[in-house]
């Protein structure tokens, strides 16, 4: 079974106002109302190309209520536990200003309910995937990543990180299946500038060294790198297209790669999956159909799936 935790879910609220104005009364052109966190995209993504998951974390109020009615509507099963307090939070993203957003801050999560969602986490097994995305609320500890991976140790679970600077270095002495930061997030790690695919390379490798198995560093327009735990190494440029919404770009190229890996254990089509998946979400204005994966998929990988 797969699993995708978000900590601190959303109702992403998405709107375009023609000749913003700041300080005067603007009207939106067009709204949209989607569930938002880096596992529900994960999620959404896997379910778009025929993957069922559960989705794990915390909802709050008649904002969490909303969050788990669009999900269901979507096909994910919903494992979020209920918090009786707050509510889930709303972010505000303005699409006429490229990047503006206004995010919440989000509902307290008790100790007591830390340790359900821990007791939820500890029945996972041999041949279970579990996504762990995005940052850690303040109102839980900041090792929750490493006590989750200490706690699933030698079980056979497949475990992806998806998160930055400090807290994917210090889960990388579990050796997560899957890391996947981008080339300024690389970066930031090392202290340098990396522009190109070969730049990144050797860094990738460094983080495979201190115990990720797999290295997926995303680049935006310049592609994507693959290191692979088999040794092998995978770059290609970015496939051609108009991007139109970057939100969830990144969780779709992991949602991407780990279908494409269990649909054949093979690293050069997941890596390719994970490209097309996360182009495909960029180029679209919600998270990639699966035809509009299999075209680019066609594009990048020069055949069908």
């Amino acid at each position: 079974m797969i699993y995708t935790v978000t900590f601190n879910p959303s109702l992403d609220y998405i709107v375009s106002v023609d000749d913003f104005k700041l300080g005067l009364t603007n009207r939106t052109d067009s709204e949209l109302m989607l569930p938002g966190g880096k596992g529900i995209n994960v999620s959404i993504v896997l379910k778009n190309l025929g993957i069922q998951s559960t989705a794990l974390g915390f909802t709050a109020g008649f904002t969490g209520e909303e969050i788990i009615r669009k999900l269901e509507n979507m096909g994910v099963e919903n494992g979020f536990i209920r918090l009786e307090e707050g509510f889930s939070r709303i972010n505000l993203k303005l699409k006429s200003i490229d990047g503006t957003e206004i995010n919440g801050q989000g509902p307290n999560i008790s100790e007591e309910k830390r340790q359900q969602l821990m007791n939820r986490l500890n029945q996972l097994g041999n041949g279970d995937v579990l996504f762990l995305s995005g940052s850690i609320p303040a109102s839980m500890p900041d090792d929750t990543y490493q006590n989750i991976m200490e706690a699933l140790k030698g079980r056979g679970v497949r475990i992806i990180v998806d998160a930055t600077r400090d807290l994917l270095l210090k889960v990388l002495p579990y050796s997560p299946f899957l890391i996947k930061p981008n080339n300024h997030e690389l970066g930031e790690i090392f202290g340098v500038r990396l522009k190109t695919r070969e730049e990144v390379m050797p860094y990738g490798r460094r983080l495979q060294e201190k115990g990720a198995q797999n290295v997926l560093i995303s680049m935006a327009g310049e592609g994507a790198v693959l290191i692979a735990a088999d040794g092998m190494v995978y770059d290609a440029p970015a496939p051609k297209g108009t991007l139109v919404n970057g939100v969830g770009a990144g969780d779709s190229m992991t949602a991407g790669f780990m279908a494409g890996y269990m649909e054949k254990q093979d690293y050069r089509h997941a890596f390719y999956m994970g490209l097309a998946a996360g182009s495909a979400s960029a180029f679209s204005e919600n998270l990639a159909t699966k035809e509009e994966i299999d075209a680019v998929y066609r594009q990048a990988a020069g055949g069908d799936r």
